[in-house]
């Protein structure tokens, strides 16, 4: 095994990865989840205006979490590379251009439209570009958790770490990656989880990595469950009814009604992971709090994990929960 950072793992089984979407007014998902001033810059972006998203990124300044979950939704439109490409004719070595298009190639790649290698050339030309931002390492992330070695998610994710040590979408890509080593021992041993709460202890105390050790607990029923080690009920599994499971969960929702900075950009995707959890813990009390928050920002994951239709496993859960 490779020497690990601060935190990190190493081999992982043929399964998905992670994702994380909302839904729009259409049923359909929108990566965007509650973030209008995106979703305006991305259709300006597609009607071939630039000024939108220009200001977008100029205002979202050192915001690491909210720049990097900005520039993936951007990136994840098939017709992300040519705008950026556009925009970087009208303004050569602009680096949020530059920064989107390797994004973008990254998204190319993740869909097997693009050569790996170059996207991530272009992550490593964003970084020369901009030192201190760790969103292309983000995107060096992205692609070795989907199609890297071990060494590549280890040192891409301790690049992120060192310029942002908090990153949100950075952990949960590590704990997924993680999630797929083998387990050995009893169910409750695996050291994702051990990572997780390690990350959530030395995270400060508003940080929503408090919430990483149940995303490693549904990370793990994942596998299992594409292993076929657990059932596909994931309220029938006993996943979540171990001692261990059931303090993770009441901590992190006595957490999460405690939480005064509910302004993150990616909060919607731990709401959902949280409400699942509950759900499957057979808690619908607390879940339906959780579903009353969440809204119409329902996320494929972790909702995808236990039925092909994941925002009909949602809404069956949320009715549940609410008593209609």
């Amino acid at each position: 095994m490779p020497p690990l950072p601060p935190l990190l793992g190493t081999r992982r089984a043929p399964t998905e990865p992670s994702g994380e979407t909302a839904e729009d007014a259409t049923g359909a998902h929108d990566a965007a989840l509650d973030d209008a001033e995106l979703r305006t810059a991305r259709a300006a972006l597609a009607q071939g205006r630039r000024q939108a998203a220009r200001s977008l990124l100029v205002h979202t300044g050192d915001d690491w979490d909210r720049r990097g979950h900005r520039l993936t939704v951007l990136a994840q439109d098939p017709r992300a590379a040519a705008w950026a490409t556009d925009w970087l004719t009208a303004e050569p070595g602009s680096a949020d251009a530059t920064a989107l298009l390797a994004l973008a190639l990254v998204h190319r790649a993740l869909r097997g439209e693009e050569e790996p290698g170059r996207a991530r050339e272009a992550c490593g030309t964003a970084a020369v570009l901009a030192p201190a931002d760790p969103t292309p390492w983000l995107g060096r992330l992205l692609l070795a958790r989907a199609l890297g070695p071990e060494r590549e998610v280890l040192a891409a994710f301790a690049e992120l770490r060192r310029r942002h040590p908090e990153h949100h979408h950075a952990h949960h890509l590590l704990i997924a990656r993680l999630a797929e080593r083998p387990a050995g021992g009893r169910a409750e041993t695996h050291e994702v989880y051990d990572l997780a709460e390690l990350a959530a202890a030395e995270a400060p105390a508003d940080s929503p990595l408090a919430v990483l050790p149940v995303v490693a607990y549904a990370e793990r029923y994942r596998v299992l469950a594409a292993a076929g080690l657990a059932p596909a009920d994931p309220a029938a599994s006993g996943h979540w009814s171990g001692p261990r499971a059931r303090r993770i969960l009441r901590a992190c929702f006595d957490w999460w009604l405690e939480w005064e900075h509910d302004e993150h950009p990616r909060r919607h995707i731990d709401l959902n992971h949280l409400a699942f959890a509950l759900s499957c813990a057979g808690r619908p009390a607390e879940a339906a709090a959780l579903f009353q928050r969440i809204g119409a920002h329902a996320t494929p994951a972790p909702w995808a994990y236990a039925h092909p239709d994941p925002l009909a496993a949602y809404h069956a859960a949320r009715t549940r929960a609410l008593g209609h």
